[in-house]
């Protein structure tokens, strides 16, 4: 995972599915692709956006972190220091 590329909130909030055909979101400082899901396919997941960093938002959701074992991670949620 050192070798993915950085990306700063702004550039993921570009990922959003509504701007891009590219479908992004971060958990735990990794951003993962969920463009191939149908779930995803509008850029929303019920109550969740796409461009967003989801990690405190997964307690709301019926599943647990292994969901993102089924996307490549694409980058690095740059954080500011």
């Amino acid at each position: 995972m050192n070798t993915l590329p950085e990306y700063t909130p702004h550039q993921l909030a570009l990922r959003n599915g509504q701007d891009r055909e590219e479908v992004w979101c971060a958990y735990q400082g990794v951003i993962y692709d969920v463009s191939k899901s149908r779930l995803w396919r509008t850029g929303k997941h019920y109550e969740h956006w796409a461009g967003q960093d989801l990690t405190h938002e997964l307690a709301d959701a019926p599943h647990t972190d292994s969901v993102f074992s089924r996307f490549s991670a694409v980058g690095k949620l740059k954080t500011s220091s």
